[in-house]
């Protein structure tokens, strides 16, 4: 067990809350909407990308995956796979059309030839769901690092430390807004990339700079052997594994492109070709960080071994902190735990403004008021509402303290591939697409979603169930993309043919300004 030092990682983690917090208090600027949703436009594509992949980089990325890699080896690097190449998609279909068609929100591109109410109210359904579940799988990941550190094991302290966590992520977006929270977003992106850069380049030490040496040692300090070189260790074990496994390739792939906070990010950029930018350099940069956490996951199971690992506070979540503080000692400890907390602090100010944007912005301003609020409610109801999600998420979050959280993510990205994808391709590249379709496509994707996973062994049915003392479950996969991805195409399909032509005016308009940008904010 470790010998931890609770007041050097407590004193580390403060000095960058501090940091942090001077910074967004200084390049706040949330005058007017644009600055508070968008930043004004004024970051370029490099920036922006950096920001992204901080704001993508989350709990999951950095302690669920690791953790994953560490007991069930290359099935656990497939949740590293998935999300890098989901980022494809939106590089070649998503990133430079939304950019010239929306202003805030996902809800703008959808309700742009659209009846306007009923689409951004769907729109704005679909990004608190995602942002929701999203969340508290962060937050969890605060209370699973602070026990490990801490050595917090009653379910009332780890519940205290994860309200504290979600009262900082609300102060950053009350008080800096987009520009403030990217800010934050690259800094913890800096500090991510140069922290799982020493842990590997420590570790690597440690084996002589031998990578054979390393994955020698995992193999016999895992129950799996060598096995874990190799698919089918977590998802080859029965037809419904393997069916498993697609299903979560599939949500990881497509999720991407419809998470509300990834998209939200193009709007922080003047233009498509910043937008574009922003994409690949997000995705060279989470490359990186991808092969640096496949050696830190075998690293920690060589290190560690596996029993160590899964008898930690926090499970599978505690492979990297183990590793540090095996490597490096309490200092190295510490640097993680405090860049752990601000990826989870990052990542949950990020959701927080997009889910608050979205109400504002699409609910408040365009359904209430009918595109008729004055900037300054607008701003105000914004930060109402990022008290009341961050006050739910808090709740949700410790209702799944201890689950794995890579695993709690892919469950968001199935429900954003499912609710938004479907909706977003069809408004940007079919003509044909009406408003009976989006509704469809968006209430659809969620509905049977948000079924099949009740109905799961994810809720029930298992002893890692959130509910393991009872069994309702009768959908056999634990992840729902499989079903739910192509039914939400098929709703947005048959609901357009049922529905009626509309808006041929606007889809010219539409179809000219997503693919040249004039008339873009």
């Amino acid at each position: 067990m470790m010998d931890t030092n609770p007041m050097l990682n407590i004193s580390i983690f403060a000095a960058f809350v501090l940091l942090t917090l001077f910074i967004v208090y200084r390049v706040s600027s949330t005058g007017t909407t644009t600055d508070y949703f968008a930043a004004g436009s004024q970051f370029t594509g490099a920036q922006n990308g950096i920001a992204l992949s901080g704001d993508f980089l989350s709990a999951a990325s950095f302690l669920g995956i690791a953790g994953a890699i560490a007991v069930h080896g290359y099935d656990g690097f497939l949740y590293s796979i998935g999300f890098l190449v989901g980022w494809l998609v939106n590089l070649l279909l998503v990133a430079e059309l939304l950019r010239n068609t929306g202003r805030f929100t996902m809800g703008d591109v959808l309700s742009y030839r659209m009846k306007q109410r009923p689409v951004r109210a769907a729109a704005a359904v679909s990004t608190l769901v995602i942002s929701f579940i999203y969340m508290i799988a962060q937050i969890a990941g605060a209370g699973s690092l602070v026990a490990l550190l801490l050595d917090v094991h009653s379910a009332v302290g780890q519940a205290l430390v994860i309200a504290a966590v979600g009262a900082l992520m609300i102060v950053y977006v009350l008080v800096g807004g987009m520009k403030g929270t990217t800010w934050v977003q690259i800094i913890k992106a800096v500090a991510l990339m140069l922290c799982v850069a020493l842990m590997t380049l420590f570790l690597m030490g440690k084996f002589g700079f031998s990578i054979t040496s390393l994955l020698q040692h995992a193999a016999e300090k895992n129950p799996l052997g060598e096995r874990i070189f190799s698919p089918g260790a977590q998802y080859g074990k029965s037809e419904t594994t393997k069916l498993d496994f697609v299903s979560l390739s599939l949500a990881l792939i497509f999720g991407v492109a419809g998470l509300p906070h990834v998209l939200m990010r193009f709007y922080t950029v003047p233009n498509a070709m910043q937008a574009r930018r922003s994409v690949v350099w997000a995705t060279v940069t989470m490359s990186v960080f991808y092969l640096c956490t496949l050696v830190i996951g075998y690293g920690a199971g060589a290190i560690s071994g596996t029993d160590s690992i899964l008898a930690a506070p926090g499970g599978e979540n505690s492979a990297a902190p183990l590793l540090a503080y095996k490597i490096g000692g309490t200092v190295l400890l510490g640097v993680v735990a405090a860049v752990a907390f601000a990826t989870i602090l990052a990542v949950v100010a990020g959701l927080t403004l997009t889910a608050s944007a979205s109400f504002a912005h699409d609910v408040y301003a365009n359904v209430f008021k009918r595109g008729q609020a004055e900037p300054e409610a607008e701003i105000r109801v914004a930060r109402l509402t990022a008290l009341i999600i961050g006050a739910t998420s808090i709740i949700g979050g410790i209702l799944v303290n201890g689950q794995n959280l890579a695993f709690l993510v892919s469950l968001a990205f199935a429900f954003a591939a499912s609710a938004n994808l479907s909706t977003l391709l069809y408004s940007l590249y079919w003509r044909r697409f009406n408003t009976r379709g989006t509704l469809w496509g968006i209430y659809g994707g969620l509905g049977i979603c948000l079924l099949l996973v009740i109905f799961s062994p994810v809720v029930s049915g298992t002893p890692t169930s959130i509910v393991p003392g009872i069994d309702f479950a009768w959908f056999p996969l634990n992840n729902p993309g499989l079903v739910s991805i192509p039914a939400s195409f098929l709703f947005g399909y048959i609901g357009t043919l049922l529905g009626e032509r509309e808006g041929e005016d606007r889809t010219d308009e539409m179809e000219v300004r997503s693919l040249t940008g004039i008339g873009a904010s």
